[in-house]
């Protein structure tokens, strides 16, 4: 999956210090180049200072083995970053290794909770995804869900 596309790479360049955006731009040239180590050696130093594009784009090459070996726990450390300061992108994408018990155990709550915030940045697919899961949910893993999520709500 590819963290930036069409506009919204006008939009980043809004926010962030072109400095930061010679670097992301570094390890995109050498991701569309298939060169997925250096990609990695680009994006990590921004990872690490808070840049959830990065954030997003190094759980991708984890998950996927691209660059490094393939390391489901990395990406989901990763994606839990992004999730957690509020990318909607890391949020789907988590929601969904928890429905699907995907490098982590299956977890249809925890699934519940990210897929709801991805939604309610108006992603259409973790919406959709919400619905499904919540027919397999139990009404008392849709309470906690819900509780989790409320918990989640206060804490930001």
């Amino acid at each position: 999956m590819h963290p930036l596309r069409g506009s919204a790479v006008a939009a980043w360049l809004l926010f962030f210090p072109l400095s930061a955006w010679a670097d992301f731009a570094d390890g995109l040239a050498a991701y569309d180049a298939g060169d997925y180590e250096t990609a990695i050696a680009e994006w990590l130093p921004l990872a690490e200072q808070g840049d959830v594009d990065a954030q997003v784009a190094l759980a991708d090459l984890y998950l996927a083995g691209q660059g490094a070996r393939q390391d489901a726990a990395r990406a989901i450390r990763w994606y839990r970053r992004a999730a957690e300061a509020g990318n909607a992108v890391a949020q789907l994408n988590l929601g969904d290794l928890y429905s699907r018990g995907a490098g982590v155990p299956r977890d249809l709550a925890t699934a519940f909770v990210w897929f709801s915030l991805a939604a309610e940045q108006g992603r259409r697919w973790p919406a959709t995804r919400l619905r499904e899961i919540s027919r397999e949910m139990t009404a008392a893993q849709l309470a906690e869900a819900e509780a989790r999520l409320k918990a989640w709500r206060k804490t930001r």
